[in-house]
Formats: C-alpha cells, sequence, structure tokens
C-alpha cells in the first residue's frame, strides 16, 4: 500500500479559536488511480499535501496514521521527507505560470530535478530533460527544451510540470487540479498522457477535481469530501449510482446534452453533511 491516511485532522489557528479544515479523512491508496472530488474548501489540496508535508507552518495536524509506503510521514525528518518529496511523490500543480522558473528553461527546470535524485553530469541531464519532453509528446522537444516558460502555451507548460515530476521515476503522482488553467480540449489531451504514464510506469495516482465526469471516467475509486471529511467513496465506475445526496446534488448540478432541462437545480445543503 503507497498512501495510509487515517483519521486525519488538520486545523488553523485565528483569534476566534482553531479553525477545522480537515476532519477524520480516511483513505488508503496502492498502485492505482484514485480522484479526490468536492468542491473549493472542503479539504482535497490540504489532504494531498500533508502526505508531502508541505502545509503552513501554523497548520495543526493530527492523525491515527499517516503515512507513505509505511513511512510514518508524522514523525519523518526534514531529510526524510527530501527522500520522498519529488523522488517517490511528485506532485503537479494547478497552474505552471506559477510553478515554473521564469528565469530558467523548461530544459534547466527538468534536469536540475534529474540531478537533485539521480545525479549525472549537466549533459547527461539535459539530455534526459529532452527525452522527457519527447515522453509526455511535446514535438521538437529540443526547442521546447531551450525555451524560457513565458514562450511556452499553457498546455505545454503543463507537459514541462509532468516531465519535471516524472524525472526521479516517482511511485505517487499527485495531481492537483492539473488542467483547470486549460481549454477543454488541450484538458482532454493532458489527462490522457497522464493516464498513459501512470498506466505504463505502475505509478499510483490522487487526481484531485472538481470535475466528476473527469475523475469517473479516469479513475478507478473516487471520493466525494464536503465540508472537510469524506462523504462517500466508491468505484468510478459506479459514480452514477452514488447514495449520498451531496453527491447526488453535484451530479444533478451537470448539464446533460441527453437529458436537457431548462433550469439546472441548485444543490440544497443539509445540516446533517456535516456531522461524522
Amino acid at each position: 500500500m503507497l498512501v495510509e491516511i487515517r483519521d486525519l485532522r488538520i486545523a488553523f489557528p485565528t483569534p476566534a479559536g482553531p479553525v477545522d479544515a480537515v476532519r477524520g479523512v480516511s483513505l488508503a491508496l496502492g498502485r492505482e488511480k484514485l480522484g479526490i472530488v468536492g468542491e473549493s474548501g472542503s479539504g482535497k489540496s490540504l489532504t494531498a499535501r500533508s502526505l508531502l508535508k508541505l502545509l503552513p507552518r501554523h497548520a495543526i495536524i493530527a492523525a491515527e496514521r499517516l503515512a507513505f509506503d509505511g513511512i510514518d510521514i508524522s514523525a519523518a525528518s526534514e531529510r526524510q521527507m527530501r527522500a520522498i518529496r519529488g523522488r517517490r511523490a511528485g506532485l503537479i500543480m494547478q497552474d505552471p505560470k506559477y510553478s515554473l522558473n521564469p528565469v530558467m528553461t523548461a530544459g534547466e527546470q527538468i534536469a536540475e530535478a534529474w540531478r537533485a535524485h539521480k545525479g549525472g553530469s549537466r549533459r547527461s541531464a539535459m539530455a534526459a530533460a529532452v527525452d522527457l519532453l519527447d515522453q509526455v509528446r511535446i514535438r521538437d522537444p529540443a526547442r521546447v527544451a531551450a525555451s524560457y516558460p513565458h514562450e511556452l502555451s499553457g498546455g505545454m507548460g503543463q507537459r514541462v510540470m509532468i516531465a519535471t515530476m516524472l524525472a526521479p521515476d516517482p511511485e505517487l503522482l499527485i495531481a492537483d487540479e492539473p488542467t483547470s488553467a486549460l481549454d477543454a480540449t488541450v484538458q482532454a489531451e493532458i489527462l490522457r498522457l497522464i493516464d498513459d504514464l501512470v498506466s505504463r510506469r505502475g505509478m499510483g495516482l490522487m487526481l484531485i477535481s472538481h470535475d466528476l465526469p473527469l475523475v469517473g471516467h479516469f479513475c478507478d475509486r473516487v471520493a466525494v469530501m464536503y465540508a472537510g471529511r469524506i462523504v462517500e467513496e466508491l468505484p468510478a465506475s459506479d459514480l452514477q449510482h452514488a447514495q449520498h445526496p451531496y453527491t447526488r446534488g453535484l451530479l444533478s448540478c451537470l448539464p446533460s446534452l441527453t437529458h436537457p432541462s431548462q433550469r439546472l437545480p441548485v444543490l440544497q445543503r443539509d445540516p446533517a453533511w456535516l456531522k461524522p
């Protein structure tokens, strides 16, 4: 099992007292594709980042079990975490504009990740960077390797991000809204690319998204989060038959070409959903 989370709780201090952002989340992930869906603020990204110890310093974190491949993340030192971050678990962020270094070429950034985790000369690392750009299906990878982030489109920038994360050959890939800044056709291309790479390399994938049809199509399992906790977990193939009213409400809010309606329903929230 790559990821084990039991009773994860994350809170943030405020003048009025601590605010609970994640409330008792439990999940497990092997070499499979897990989708985590829910609206903004439901705790999806916080849950994923807790695995890499990338939460703000003032965050209050507690868990019965928080482990990556048997390593207790809660007790891991910074040296141990550096051996996990990037090398064994990669994180793809939402928007390459804010994740790529604007004063380094794409190839230099991928090569830097390669050398940090695998060593080797600058020349061999740059050759590996060009090869990785080719693997993420970029045309003329040598030209793109010599380009700066501002010279790349959003889709190309995201492919550079994916290549950077793949450089150390990780066992787990966390994709946090990897297509939110892209148009629909490029979104589909990037998701097909991630799906293909994860399958070929035998990695685990944690895909964080707002898009239920997307995770239903690309993932093996889906965990639905609401107000800091998982309210439903089910096989992706059964998503259309979800039982929880929150999941049902999200699904009914989606427009349909086969069953068009004049007005989409508004999600009616039940205070009972907040209770464990």
